[in-house]
């Protein structure tokens, strides 16, 4: 019986720590939106998960209370800016539902909700390198069954239950420009459907997830937010863009 390493990932951080515990431990990674059992094949389930908005992607939050409950899971988080508590939300969550959870390590990783600021280059490759050995620590971790669960804190509970009842308005924020090639990649990498080709227009709906991965990886960044001309788009380096969304079985 193999790990199952379930991940959510638009532009490629969690994508690349899902790849780096397999390549260690070994298992099944597979894409949560795509996914649509739960968990019970498995020994144990590992989801790396980016924190969004000091919670969770809607595919996460969903996902957790159809596991099957006997089974132990392990969680990790990665985060741009700042968790401000969200791993301990993540706990209660997990402890109110009945996950069987083993522990939860927290990452930070590139900040990609980037729409209207930009990082500086050279912080995304500090971050990226500090990134390296907390990964190697968090597998050396795993494999030693060495688990840790946050102790109590403040978390913005109410900061994310309001973003995320929200998220499916994003996608109308977004503004299509004159230099759309109608590739329709936008279209195929959505993990809701939520884009679609209209009278020779890309057009969005209202089940956006806020994932970005759409804006991130236009090839002619023709998907603008709220008209905001930035031209710096991230995916993680590490990672062959076209993976993202795809699963890799042992």
């Amino acid at each position: 019986m193999s790990n199952g390493i379930l991940y959510f990932s638009g532009t490629g951080n969690s994508l690349y720590i899902a790849k780096c515990i397999k390549k260690e431990i070994g298992g099944d990674i597979l894409f949560i939106p795509n996914y649509k059992g739960n968990g019970s094949e498995f020994e144990k389930i590992i989801i790396v998960t980016p924190i969004y908005s000091f919670g969770m992607p809607k595919h996460v939050y969903e996902l957790l209370p159809r596991l099957d409950k006997m089974k132990p899971v392990i969680i990790v988080q990665n985060f741009g800016g700042m968790a401000c508590g969200a791993d301990y939300l993540m706990y209660e969550y997990c402890t109110k539902i009945g996950i069987n959870l083993q522990s939860i390590y927290l990452l930070q990783m590139p900040e990609n909700f980037t729409t209207t600021f930009t990082v500086p280059m050279p912080y995304i490759k500090s971050v990226l390198k500090n990134a390296e050995k907390r990964i190697n620590k968090i597998i050396t971790d795993i494999k030693n069954d060495s688990y840790v669960l946050p102790n109590k804190k403040k978390t913005k509970e109410g900061v994310f239950l309001k973003n995320f009842s929200n998220w499916h308005k994003i996608g109308r924020s977004f503004i299509v420009a004159d230099n759309c090639i109608k590739c329709e990649k936008c279209i195929s990498i959505c993990p809701v459907e939520n884009i679609r080709l209209k009278d020779d227009k890309i057009v969005f709906g209202t089940k956006c997830v806020a994932c970005l991965g759409c804006y991130h990886r236009c090839p002619e960044k023709a998907i603008l937010y709220k008209n905001h001309k930035k031209k710096d788009r991230y995916v993680n380096p590490n990672i062959n863009e076209n993976e993202i969304g795809k699963d890799f079985l042992d």
